[in-house]
This record gives C-alpha cells, sequence and structure tokens, in this order.
C-alpha cells in the first residue's frame, strides 16, 4: 500500500514540477526584457538559495562541511543552473516562451541517450524507448508544421537553449550522487554555489545599481526564484532519488503543453491547432517512463 502511496505522490509531484518549470519561461520573458541575463539570474540563484538555506535551518538540519560536497554542489550548480540557466535567459531576449519550452523538452532525449550509451545505470526497456517515440510525437504535434518552420531563425539562441538543455541531462544524472542527503541540501548547496558564481560576474558586466528594472520584470523574477527554483529544485532531487534520472527529466514533456498554454494566455504566443491532442501524447510518454512496473507474483 505504501509503495502505491509513494507512486502516487511521486507522480503527483511531478506534474507540480512541470507546471512549475512551464512557468517559469514565461517569468524568464518577462524579466530579461528591462534586467540583463547574467544579472537576472544571478538574482534568481541568490534568491532561492536564500529561501532553501532558510528552510534547512527551520527545520534543523546542517548544510554539509565537508569540502569534497562542496565541489560537488559547485559543479551541480554549473550543470543544473549557471550554465543552462544563463543561456535560457540571454536567448528568450529574442526567442519565444513557448519555442524556448518546446526545444528545451528535449532534456529526456539526451538523459536517454547519456543513460544508455555512456552512464548505464538505469535500464533500458522497451516501455522507455516507446515513452521516448510518444513523447516525440506529442511534442511534433504541439509545435506543429508552422512552428517548426520557425527554428531557422535566430540560430544562435536556439542553439544556446539545446547546449543548456544537454547541460540539464548530465545535471538529472549527476544528481543522483546526492542519494542519501535531504533533498533540500543539494537544492540549497548548488543555489548557493551558483550565486556565488554568478553574482561576482554580474557585478562586473552589468553593474546592476544602474539597472531600472520594471516592476513586471521585478515581479516576474520573484515568482521565478521563489516557485519555479526554490520549490522546483526541492521536488527535483526529491524525484531524482525516487523515479531516477530518466524518469524526473520526462517531465519536460508534460512541461511543453504547459508552457506554450502559458505563453499564449499572458505573452498572446500562438498554439497550434493540434495541440490537444499532441497533450495526449505527451501525458503518454510520461507515463510509460515513469510508472513502475508491477511485479508478477507467481502462485506457490
Amino acid at each position: 500500500m505504501s509503495g502505491k502511496s509513494n507512486t502516487t505522490t511521486d507522480l503527483a509531484l511531478l506534474g507540480v514540477l512541470a507546471v512549475l518549470w512551464g512557468a517559469s519561461y514565461t517569468f524568464i520573458k518577462i524579466g530579461v526584457e528591462t534586467i540583463p541575463p547574467v544579472t537576472f539570474i544571478a538574482a534568481r540563484t541568490l534568491i532561492a538559495g536564500g529561501i532553501l538555506f532558510a528552510i534547512i535551518r527551520w527545520r534543523g538540519l546542517s548544510m554539509p562541511r565537508d569540502a569534497a560536497t562542496w565541489r560537488r554542489f559547485a559543479l551541480q550548480a554549473c550543470l543544473n543552473s549557471v550554465v543552462p540557466f544563463t543561456l535560457i535567459a540571454a536567448a528568450e531576449r529574442s526567442v519565444d516562451a513557448g519555442l524556448a519550452t518546446i526545444l528545451n523538452s528535449t532534456s529526456p532525449i539526451f538523459t536517454f541517450l547519456l543513460t544508455a550509451l555512456i552512464t548505464r545505470h538505469e535500464p533500458v526497456t522497451t516501455r522507455k524507448l516507446i515513452g521516448v517515440g510518444a513523447g516525440i510525437i506529442g511534442i511534433c504535434f504541439v509545435i506543429g508544421t508552422q512552428s517548426l518552420g520557425g527554428l531557422g531563425h535566430e540560430f544562435w539562441a536556439q542553439l544556446a537553449i539545446v547546449v543548456a538543455t544537454i547541460s540539464y541531462a548530465g545535471a538529472a544524472i549527476f544528481g543522483r550522487g546526492f542519494k542519501g542527503l535531504d533533498p533540500m541540501l543539494p537544492a540549497a548547496g548548488s543555489m548557493l554555489c551558483g550565486a556565488v558564481i554568478l553574482v561576482p560576474l554580474s557585478v562586473l558586466v552589468d553593474q546592476p545599481w544602474t539597472l531600472t528594472p520594471s516592476m513586471a520584470s521585478i515581479l516576474a523574477l520573484l515568482a521565478l526564484s521563489v516557485f519555479s527554483t526554490a520549490l522546483a529544485f526541492a521536488i527535483y532531487f526529491r524525484l531524482i532519488q525516487t523515479l531516477g534520472s530518466v524518469g524526473t527529466t520526462s517531465q519536460a514533456y508534460l512541461r511543453v503543453p504547459i508552457g506554450v498554454g502559458i505563453g499564449a494566455i499572458f505573452l498572446g504566443e500562438s498554439l497550434g491547432p493540434t495541440a490537444w491532442l499532441g497533450m495526449g501524447f505527451v501525458v503518454a510518454g510520461v507515463a510509460a517512463m515513469t510508472i513502475p512496473v508491477r511485479k508478477r507474483v507467481l502462485a506457490s
């Protein structure tokens, strides 16, 4: 009974994570309109890291004190925040939030390939292959043929999002190394390390005290930091331990219709006519890659 309950909870958290990260692209699009990308992401990691650290203290937990763990936190920060956050924020100055969501949704593909070809720490099953295929088909339906025509525009910005996606895939695999730690610890540690890297860079590059951000950008930054970063990363590190790296990154498929839909509602971006059909394939792909297979009990 507890196993079924845990599976239900994990799948519910996977859906919450998809919503939080699906909304992040719209928050970023609004934020970078008046805040430069490096400063925007430096503030994002600083605020989120501070919130997570405060929660850790409130819970009575202690951050690790050994240098080896903090080096791992720093590497996780580079893979999961410093590099991908900054690349996506810079790209969204010219790329629509919906298109950024779609390009970034390929993270399970790269995670699956890295897992199958290099680390081999998770079994490559037929059902996961079907899940990947269903997700790709769903993404194609959601994008629509007209949207695909826009992939040639702003090539370097779109390439930056793909590089960020590969970085996320590496982070999902590397994040397994924190098993045994409370999920809040690597979440907070990686955010704080990201802030240590990015805040000095922001001071040198952008001189943030000279900026005049709009209220919309400030509110987008706060929403992104609190909900789509602090809360999302706490959920993320839990799911890495329970669903595995491929299962956790498979929420990217569900994130596609959510992110595109939010962009359509709040930014006026257009949806393809076959989006609903695509969502069906997307949900099927997530289920195929994340719901554990029940073991048959042989009668004695």
